[in-house]
């Protein structure tokens, strides 16, 4: 193991506040974002264009046409799949017409035109998507054995690796989720003033949306970090 590595330790204590932190920080990521959309989602725009609108409007106009906009169920639901070129919007957003709907729709058709730029980022998180699965799968064996092998410190060691390996992956993936995510809200705000889609002043309420939905990468990024640091000290 490098020299970095094998002389990395974090007191108890502090990882403890630490863990309180991110903790504490995850929850206010989730009340902003919920508050945000909830507040937003009331607020219909002047247009009266669909999230599904919006999402075609501004992928039409990258001259992009073999992506698919289906309606699913669940809250927050939306994404967009890249392998099946399917860009999929929860039936609020969907079918609505409010400032949430629309910068929500928006932001999910900023990954196509990632996609069809072939935006590095994007193309890096796609690559490493198989083996992030795999490493998610992994994470509740990871712990789970712990408790049964905590006396026999060879496999201690052997399972500290394991998850360290785990962790690894995973923080590199959240890493690299961060700039993919602003990135699309930045295309999404951009477009949908330059397409008329929303006016000017109607923007406060899209960008308040979609920057307390960047929290929750943030928030995602910054505990699987501590959970990679935590691990790095116990095996030391």
């Amino acid at each position: 193991m490098p020299l970095l590595l094998a002389s990395f330790y974090i007191p108890p204590g502090i990882i403890t506040l630490l863990f309180i932190f991110v903790f504490g920080f995850s929850i206010y990521a989730q009340i902003r974002v919920s508050s945000a959309y909830s507040k937003n989602l009331q607020v219909l725009s002047r247009g009266g264009l669909t999230g599904r609108d919006a999402a075609a409007a501004v992928m039409s106009r990258a001259g992009i046409g073999d992506v698919e906009i289906v309606e699913t169920e669940g809250h927050l639901t939306d994404h967009y799949d890249p392998s099946e070129k399917k860009l999929v919007l929860s039936s609020e957003n969907y079918r609505g017409t409010s400032l949430a709907a629309i910068g929500v729709a928006a932001h999910e058709a900023g990954h196509a035109l990632q996609h069809q730029e072939g935006y590095s980022m994007l193309e890096f998180r796609m690559s490493m998507a198989p083996v992030t699965r795999i490493a998610a799968g992994v994470v509740p064996f990871v712990y789970l054995a712990s408790f049964f092998v905590i006396r026999d410190r060879a496999l201690s060691t052997m399972i500290l690796d394991v998850g360290i390996v785990v962790f690894a992956v995973l923080t590199v993936f959240q890493l690299i989720t961060l700039p993919v995510e602003y990135d699309a809200s930045r295309r999404a705000k951009q477009q949908l003033v330059a397409l008329g889609i929303l006016d000017q002043d109607e923007m406060p309420g899209v960008n308040q949306t979609l920057d307390a939905a960047a929290l929750t990468y943030l928030a995602a990024f910054m505990a699987v970090l501590l959970n990679l640091l935590s691990l790095l000290s116990r095996r030391n």
